[in-house]
């Protein structure tokens, strides 16, 4: 005797197929790994921005390479003239930019290091470690963000003075030693990436504290680390008013200092400034267009949770 198995969802015997149901099939670049392209729109769009983000930069160095009574006629010119190279070499000699540019590297260079260093272990202890008066503190950090600079430059001139610290870089190093911004942004960024779990689990295998620190915060901000130290290192570049305030421009003076002294006199030769601006710009644009992809890289290999 033959026994015949039908399956329970199998459809009756003369009854017409079911139709399959048919899915949408999601283009190459919606699917998992697949590469995004853009359409007109948004290259014309990203050019449009290209170009006016570049568009400072241009104009600087085309009004540096014309004189006075050409950058005063209506309509500016808007392309480059023939004395760029003479206004840059006479802008380095004058405002003595070799030895700003050392001592603006020095300042630079051990802020940005030093506040990278130090936010990283704040923004550690603020994330992940449980202690008394921890909210208590970190309001206060947040609160010294909303204190205008302005308002601590005469106590900290005086202290300056009397340290008789004035005119010496170091007189700019350390004010800039510590940020709140830094400790801020580092425990916002660890709070996500770096899980109680990895923590717990080093502990266990007996390691101390330095050790956690070492090998596990360090490496899981990574990529906030870098951005923190590019952030760092173009804001003190950049800073004009404190270093202005503490050091001259015939003594230790950095970028900013030595640029502002440039073009003085009855008619100041406006040229010249910008030759000055454009020297003091390359070095920040040099820094980014060699670490900027290592940069751009490790916040997209933090932004990938694995």
């Amino acid at each position: 005797m033959t026994t015949t198995v039908t399956p329970q969802d199998a459809p009756p015997p003369g009854a017409a197929p079911a139709k399959e149901s048919k899915r949408p099939r999601l283009p190459k670049s919606a699917r998992a790994g697949g590469q995004l392209h853009g359409g007109p729109i948004a290259y014309a769009i990203l050019i449009v921005f290209t170009i006016v983000s570049l568009f400072p930069l241009v104009w600087t160095a085309i009004a540096a390479s014309r004189d006075n009574q050409r950058l005063a006629q209506t309509p500016p010119p808007f392309w480059f003239g023939s004395g760029l190279f003479d206004k840059l070499e006479i802008a380095w000699k004058d405002a003595n930019l070799g030895e700003a540019f050392f001592n603006t590297t020095i300042v630079a260079g051990t802020s940005a290091l030093t506040i990278v260093f130090l936010s990283t272990i704040a923004g550690f202890a603020f994330a992940k470690l449980r202690f008394r008066g921890r909210g208590a503190l970190m309001l206060i950090v947040i609160g010294t963000m909303m204190v205008p600079p302005q308002l601590s430059v005469i106590p900290l001139y005086m202290m300056v003075a009397k340290l008789d610290w004035t005119d010496q870089l170091q007189a700019v190093i350390f004010p800039s030693l510590v940020s709140a911004f830094g400790v801020f942004f580092m425990r916002q960024y660890l709070i996500q990436a770096l899980p109680d779990e990895i923590i717990e689990a080093a502990r266990v295998d007996g390691a101390s504290s330095w050790r956690v620190v070492w090998h596990v915060v360090f490496p899981a901000a990574r990529p906030a680390m870098a951005v923190l130290g590019m952030l760092t290192f173009v804001q003190t570049w950049n800073d004009f008013m404190w270093p202005f305030l503490v050091l001259t421009q015939m003594g230790n003076p950095t970028v900013q200092v030595a640029v502002a002294g440039l073009g003085r006199g009855y008619t100041p030769d406006q040229s010249l400034i910008m030759a000055g601006a454009l020297l003091g710009t390359l070095p920040l644009l040099l820094v980014f267009a060699i670490f900027g992809k290592q940069i751009v890289g490790g916040i997209m290999q933090g932004a990938v949770k694995g």
